[in-house]
């Protein structure tokens, strides 16, 4: 498919700091190379939404002036380092974009077709990628700038480092603020200042919070520049980042604007951060005459689950209805909230990481506003502030955020609470790699660095339900327990796992045993143990493998972090056992399986499925890509049943 937006009239600009104005013709052609490419921006994440990968407008629509800017002086200066490093990966539709114009890397405008899906190479997040020209991997929220502190160190160039309100919530850019000016390092940060992120607005949720007096404070030198609701003033962006690049000492643009602003219909809103919905883009798109990218969103094709298309029977045994178990987390705790009355309500306090609809617990927000915290992009400060809310007997701090961010970036402070004999109810939830189109740096894979703690004195209990059904019971069940509880769900949606009479297992009747696993089908040559997303597909093996002849049992392992000493002797004395997750193959909970087994004197035919390569964009894929589809977990285990 040919890129339906006409590109002839941008034209790559040349900028040199001698200059301290813009000419008349520069600011022609740079305002016209910033409305083709806001124009490409809409359209082609527009198109994204209408194909279901979804991805995010607002924040490079917004940058692009700078960027364009910023670019102009690379071209013209050679004491600017060649890279527009940014420290939020949702804004990456800009450098996918910056790098299909630039004829120097391979990146074609008809790639931008394919953005944020599977092995296109343009993933939710940017991650290095030669052939196509991306120089960097963002990773997560406010993580790069101590990293181009390293770059402008070793180079002596300006580096450039395009920020958010939001990033500079996270402690990590605190201290390379601080670095920074200790060292006098020649960085430029551009920080997009508009006063939205995922869940809300800074000033509304951080009162006294103040991006340019927060870098001041650190000792940065900051410029500000107040656009508000209005178009950018061109010749005050170019003079002032020119300054920046003048400066003889770290410096930061502040830019205070409003979020999206040229997309009326979220314009300042949250929703400017995410996709803009086909609806919006292809009304924007009338006004800027680009009839046939309109077109082109409305032939759009939803992705398709591959393991569906290539199976129209599979997750055999699981219902067709599906449910959100990250959704019901929120449910269940409210449910649990109107039960305590007003009184009983005094001792529990909900705080949220900005993730408060993605992790279920707005549902606290809307019943119990009072009781519910929006803090910020602040996870470290947030966990502890929970556990802190829950030091006294009775009472219960509860935290939500990202699985990946839960594990791999509060080790130590699970640790400190552990160590305090805090009590808190943590809800992860985007973990594994189910539907994880920010891929690799958003794969909730390394879980079990929650739970290092000594084990004669944890506290840390870890469960993974398989269905919203499940998880509404264990809800219910650890919520009044001592210590540290953490709760795990997928991104996807998931169906409910149905038994042998086609009824689902965890309705009426189920009650959840922290610590026990659950038979889920008996067999006599070999089990399955494996938990949470997992449990459908692997159900759907079974049930495929008893009908040719191979019978293999599956097993619930609801709790992570415990061995059931009962279920693994009879595990163990089968001929055949794999454990199945979508854990990181190097930390996953089969490793701990696989030692208790041992231990226990039981050495059956042993396989671990997990996760093993990172990822390559998409929806769907995610899971056949690490060869954890029922037909690549039937693959393996016939391989093992022959060899025997």
């Amino acid at each position: 498919m040919k890129f339906p937006i006409d590109i002839k009239e941008y034209q790559p600009l040349t900028f040199n700091l001698s200059k301290s104005k813009l000419t008349k013709d520069q600011k022609e052609q740079l305002k016209t190379n910033i409305d083709l490419c806001r124009d490409i921006i809409v359209f082609f994440t527009g198109y994204a939404s209408a194909k279901g990968v979804s991805g995010h407008t607002g924040g490079a629509y917004d940058i692009t002036p700078e960027a364009l800017i910023v670019e102009a002086f690379i071209r013209g200066e050679s004491n600017i380092y060649p890279t527009l490093f940014d420290e939020a990966g949702h804004r990456v539709a800009l450098q996918y974009l910056l790098a299909a114009l630039n004829p120097e890397k391979g990146m074609k405008m008809e790639d931008l077709l394919h953005y944020r899906e599977y092995k296109s190479g343009l993933p939710g997040h940017p991650e290095v990628n030669e052939k196509l020209g991306v120089d960097f991997a963002s990773g997560r929220l406010g993580h790069m700038w101590a990293d181009i502190n390293g770059v402008a160190e070793r180079t002596k160039q300006k580096v450039v480092l395009f920020c958010s309100d939001g990033a500079q919530q996270e402690g990590n850019n605190a201290e390379a603020a601080r670095q920074a000016v200790a060292a006098n390092l020649p960085v430029v940060l551009i920080v997009d200042d508009n006063n939205v992120t995922i869940e809300g607005f800074p000033k509304d949720y951080l009162p006294g919070f103040d991006a340019a007096k927060t870098l001041e404070g650190h000792g940065m030198k900051v410029l500000t520049i107040t656009t508000g609701k209005k178009e950018e003033d061109l010749d005050a962006l170019y003079e002032t980042i020119r300054s920046a690049f003048l400066a003889k000492e770290p410096i930061a643009i502040v830019h205070k604007r409003e979020m999206a602003h040229g997309i009326p219909e979220v314009a300042g809103k949250s929703k400017g951060h995410d996709a803009v919905s086909p609806g919006v883009a292809i009304e924007y798109l009338k006004k800027h005459n680009h009839a046939k990218a309109i077109q082109t969103i409305e032939s759009a094709v939803k992705v398709e689950d591959p393991v569906k298309t290539n199976d129209p029977k599979a997750y055999r045994s699981s219902s067709v209805d599906t449910a959100s178990c990250r959704k019901m987390f929120g449910q269940a705790l409210a449910e649990i909230m109107k039960k305590k009355g007003p009184e009983g309500r005094k001792k529990i306090m909900v705080y949220s990481a900005d993730l408060g609809e993605s992790t279920g617990v707005n549902a606290i927000q809307k019943e119990f506003p009072e009781r519910y915290i929006s803090g910020g992009i602040m996870e470290r400060t947030l966990f502890l502030r929970a556990a802190g809310f829950g030091s006294e007997h009775g009472c219960q701090g509860v935290f939500a955020t990202f699985a990946v961010f839960g594990s791999e970036m509060l080790s130590s402070e699970i640790q400190m609470a552990a160590l305090n004999k805090r009590n808190a109810l943590c809800h992860f939830s985007h973990a594994g790699v189910d539907w994880m189109a920010d891929d690799t740096c958003h794969f909730g894979v390394n879980l079990s660095f929650i739970d290092a703690h000594l084990p004669e004195e944890s506290s840390i209990k870890m469960y993974f339900p398989a269905d919203a059904l499940q998880m509404q019971e264990i809800v219910n069940s650890v919520y009044d327990d001592e210590g540290l509880r953490f709760i795990f769900s997928t991104r996807s949606d998931t169906p409910f796992v149905l038994d042998e009479e086609g009824k689902k297992i965890h309705d009426t009747g189920y009650k959840f045993t922290p610590g026990k696993d659950e038979i889920i089908r008996e067999g006599k040559d070999g089990y399955i143990v494996t938990y949470g997303e997992m449990l459908y597909r692997c159900l759907d093996a079974v049930t495929q493998l008893k009908e040719q002849g191979i019978d293999i049992g599956l097993i619930n392992k609801p709790t992570l972090n415990a061995i059931d000493e009962t279920m693994i002797k009879k595990v163990g004395a089968s001929k055949l056992v794999v454990f199945v997750e979508t854990q990181n193959e190097k930390s996953g909970f089969g490793n701990n399986y696989a030692k208790a087994l041992l231990q226990n004197g039981l050495t059956p035919k042993f396989l671990h499925l997990a996760s093993v390569r990172p990822g390559k964009g998409g929806i769907w894929e995610h899971i056949p890509h690490q060869d954890l589809d029922p037909q690549s977990i039937i693959k393996k285990i016939k391989e093992a049943h022959t060899k025997k």
